[in-house]
């Protein structure tokens, strides 16, 4: 049976599952002079969830080993002897075995094509095995707890211990997937550190993976240039962007906007959050880039080039300015009123209360927003790969090209250097470098905002 209507079957025993225990409890609860323990829907819910959880497990399992499975029937067939010995070219046939039979028409081996059916043929016996355990799993594990419904079964608490382990399991599942990519970079990095100083990398001026001396690799590999690049461009234009920006507007639409144009402005602002990256860096390269192009030749900057790091910091910062101002909008429309309210008692104007009593009262809120900004930008990448230039250059001069972290990171991963080189793994090490700045901004940024919190709860 195909794998989702499997699915929608175990679903539908849930179902009834669900509606059969239902029903039981509340016969229990009129036939009994006793108070039920808990409702008649959780008694369903708990049969239900023993009905469907085992078997989704088992699907899940079974679905995994079945491509295994069926491939061990294919090499058992006696035209798979003739199959070469292992290597790439023995993958290659049974890859090629397995597309036919899920219905490709195109291929290279004959032998593929022979294969195909008895593949196709021992997928479905196997497929067919796991539909029939999984409902037998189902109708047992359904019975198990249909029979343990009475009247004071507490149902309630099995219900709620099963839903805490579920929530328990997807933030592991968050945390574990942060420490593997943290472990994944750690793991590379440390195999490029072996071949390059660390010294070398984190203090070198020098970025020129494209001319490697195999003798001292490191002389080429100083990331100086691109930590500068990331900064100039994400912390530094972006934000002299982003900050004002945000900050008035949510000054704007806390403090003096009409109910009405708040209503319809809060809502525009927040889009451009989800606009996709991809069209930010359109917007760069073909708008932002040549206008300041043509800006900086009219100001006699005879070699500007459109892409320049003030074309990507531009967008960057029109891109971020929802986070800086979401966060000052709820930290500003956090403050208690009354500290608002005396300080216009007191005879301050609007704007005096804004500056002296608001924004003070708000700063640790507006800063986490800032420290969640920047950590966002430095960590952007299309906007960077489409609007600023593959050239490591220091400087501060913002008409001249830049590049960053993750452009570097683009351009390593996607060149035909072998896995091994140093020129590859340097893709890692930026990798973790990165990973771990804008870990401690977030660390940062959250300890702010728990320090706020405290202040105002």
């Amino acid at each position: 049976m195909n794998l989702y209507a499997l699915l929608f079957l175990v679903t539908g025993l849930g179902v009834i599952a669900w509606l059969t225990g239902r029903a039981r409890a509340a016969r229990y609860g009129a036939a009994s002079k006793h108070r039920l323990h808990s409702l008649p829907g959780q008694h369903g819910l708990y049969v239900a969830m023993w009905t469907v959880i085992p078997a989704l497990f088992f699907v899940i399992i079974w679905s995994i080993f079945t491509p295994n499975l069926a491939t061990e029937a294919v090499l058992r067939d006696p035209q798979a002897f003739a199959l070469p010995a292992f290597g790439y070219e023995r993958e290659a046939v049974l890859n090629e075995i397995r597309a036919r039979a899920a219905g490709s028409e195109y291929g290279f081996y004959p032998a593929a094509e022979q294969l195909a059916p008895v593949y196709l043929q021992a997928s479905r016996f196997y497929s067919w095995i796991g539909t029939g355990i999984a409902i037998l799993l189902a109708f047992a594990c359904g019975a198990f707890a249909y029979t343990r419904i009475r009247a004071d079964f507490r149902a309630r608490t099995r219900v709620e211990r099963t839903v805490m382990l579920a929530l328990l399991v997807a933030s592991l599942i968050a945390i574990l997937t942060t420490l593997g990519i943290f472990l994944s970079l750690l793991f590379e990095s440390l195999r490029f550190f072996a071949m390059v100083p660390i010294t070398d990398f984190l203090f070198g001026t020098t970025w020129s993976p494209q001319v490697i001396d195999p003798a001292d690799p490191g002389a080429t590999l100083g990331a100086v240039p691109l930590f500068w690049g990331t900064f100039f461009i994400g912390a530094v234009i972006a934000m002299l962007v982003a900050i004002p920006f945000g900050l008035m507007s949510a000054i704007y639409l806390t403090q003096y906007a009409k109910p009405v144009v708040r209503k319809w402005m809060k809502p525009m602002l927040e889009i451009l959050a989800g606009v996709p990256t991809v069209v930010y860096g359109y917007f760069a390269a073909l708008t932002v880039g040549p206008a300041i192009r043509d800006f900086a030749v009219s100001l006699g900057f005879t070699y500007a080039s459109s892409e320049s790091a003030l074309a990507a910091g531009l967008v960057m910062g029109v891109m971020i300015i929802p986070f800086v101002s979401s966060m000052a909008d709820d930290s500003i429309a956090a403050v208690p009123s009354a500290m608002r309210d005396g300080s216009l008692a007191m005879g301050a104007t609007s704007s005096e209360t804004i500056r002296k009593v608001l924004l003070p009262a708000a700063l640790p809120g507006v800063v986490a927003g800032v420290l969640l900004a920047v950590s966002r930008a430095i960590g952007e990448t299309m906007i960077v790969v489409m609007a600023a230039s593959g050239a490591a250059n220091i400087t501060a001069n913002p008409f001249e090209s830049a590049t960053t972290v993750t452009k570097q990171i683009v351009d390593l991963l996607t060149g035909e250097a072998e896995f091994d080189s140093p020129k590859t793994l340097a893709a890692f090490a930026l990798g973790l470098t990165l990973f771990l700045i804008t870990f401690l901004l977030n660390i940062v940024a959250l300890r702010v905002v728990k320090k706020y919190r405290e202040a105002y709860d």
